[in-house]
């Protein structure tokens, strides 16, 4: 059993809560050294603006002139920088949920604390009522803030001010009373033009996998239209992998789109273009406070993939299958089936679960060209063409075999691999620069216990 002595200034500061959860768990300990050095620190709502949008209806719409691209609570610790969900432009301004390139974002729930920096390529979409907005006001740093905010010592204290006791939540008054630390000018002009950096090593890589993108979808110019009805022979049945008699492998938009690249491009079976398209088994899995970082498959899609799971190096027994090597394409065989993710050097040597299909790309093709192609649209449906299962729905490694890969002229092929190791490379360096920032803001904070 865990005890601790409280002081009763702390039990004023907690508005008199005398629950033990409040004040014996990790995320108070952390907030103990900033409630300690209170003098050294000031409130958020001193230096910023905080507020959430109030609770609307959406009007869902599709792209044109007055729509604005919209993202829940759970887009704001992803990677990606585009949603396929829009809203109605007017609406999203009347409300206040329009954001803008350096405002601060922070999920309230579900997942709390998750942070986000809005960048200039998601200037002024629109994020959903649950993320509170943060504004700084005059000469505050953006880039520091934000740094805080991602350390352990800023979402600590946003979830220890979280309510709730089944589902915990946190809005704008709870985030206001988080203390910022009052750290030296120097160190923070060298926290923020890290973060800056990494921003904007985020927007390149973006960037370029956009454009590899484009120039696929370009190329191919596929107009397929949606249909969900027609006749399937029984012959076609039979000839099917596995005799498949789902509607959806038979008529579907990724159907029709396998269907017209097989017949005017010359394809490669995507399983010709890999050394191995594959899955760990199911292992019994060893979890230690310091071993090597575990993720799931909603983990390798975030901005910085990570997770607070963690296997023990020596019990864990195929370890080797789980480890991830850079340049492999990812995808989820549940949950956002036909997301497909590029191992770069945040993924690297840490481990994946057996949810996760790996893609080993051979010397036949480029392996930059392959997941840019995976990556569009057309890609995302020849994946989903194979989903399985009513429930809990799946689609396994031999499926991704057959999906058919068009040859296209060298010069694009080359262009789009090219892009994506630069996408690569600028997305590795962004985290390596945003870790060093929040490094340099936790080491200063435990050093105020040192002196």
């Amino acid at each position: 059993m865990k005890t601790l002595a409280i002081n009763s200034k702390l039990i004023n500061k907690g508005r008199f809560r005398l629950d033990g959860g409040f004040y014996l768990n990790i995320h108070s300990f952390l907030s103990l050294y900033l409630e300690a050095n209170e003098e050294h620190c000031v409130k958020l709502e001193e230096i910023a603006d905080v507020m959430n949008p109030p609770v609307f209806k959406r009007q869902f719409c599709s792209i044109k002139g007055n729509a604005v691209e919209y993202f829940q609570s759970s887009d704001v610790s992803l990677a990606s920088n585009n949603s396929e969900v829009y809203i109605y432009r007017p609406q999203a301004e009347k409300i206040g949920a329009i954001v803008h390139e350096g405002n601060i974002l922070v999920t309230g729930f579900g997942s709390i604390g998750n942070v986000r920096l809005v960048s200039k390529s998601q200037n002024n979409v629109c994020y959903a009522n649950n993320v509170a907005r943060i504004f700084p006001r005059g000469s505050v740093r953006s880039g520091f803030l934000y740094a805080f905010l991602m350390s352990k010592f800023g979402n600590a204290q946003l979830n220890k001010n979280a309510s709730g006791s089944v589902v915990r939540y946190i809005e704008a008054p709870g985030i206001r009373k988080t203390l910022i630390p009052n750290l030296p000018e120097t160190l923070q002009k060298k926290v923020d033009d890290l973060v800056q950096e990494s921003t904007k090593l985020r927007e390149d890589a973006s960037d370029k996998l956009k454009d590899a993108q484009e120039l696929i979808l370009n190329e191919l110019r596929i107009n397929i239209s949606k249909r969900n009805f027609g006749k399937v022979s029984i012959s076609s049945i039979i000839q099917s992998h596995n005799s498949r008699f789902e509607a959806n492998f038979h008529i579907s938009e990724g159907a029709d789109i396998e269907r017209y690249l097989w017949s005017h491009y010359k394809c490669k079976p995507l399983g010709d273009l890999c050394t191995s398209i594959s899955r760990p088994n199911i292992f019994k899995r060893y979890y230690v406070d310091h071993g090597i970082t575990f993720l799931g498959g909603a983990d390798i899609f975030l901005a910085t993939p990570n997770s607070d799971k963690q296997l023990s190096k020596k019990k864990t027994e195929n370890i080797n299958d789980l480890l991830i090597e850079e340049g492999t394409i990812l995808l989820p065989r549940s949950g956002t089936i036909g997301n497909v993710a590029w191992a770069h050097a945040g993924h690297a040597q840490k481990l994946a679960s057996e949810d996760v299909i790996r893609l080993k790309p051979n010397d036949i093709l480029r392996g930059g060209y392959l997941f840019a192609f995976l990556s569009t649209s057309i890609g995302r449906s020849l994946i989903q063409k194979h989903i399985f299962g009513s429930v809990i729905q799946h689609v396994e490694p031999p499926h991704l075999n057959l999906i058919p890969i068009p040859i296209l002229d060298d010069r694009i092929i080359a262009h789009a691999h090219e892009n994506v190791i630069t996408y690569s490379k600028c997305m590795g360096e962004a985290i390596k620069k945003e870790s060093q920032a929040i490094a340099l803001v936790e080491q200063e904070i435990e050093s105020w216990n040192k002196k």
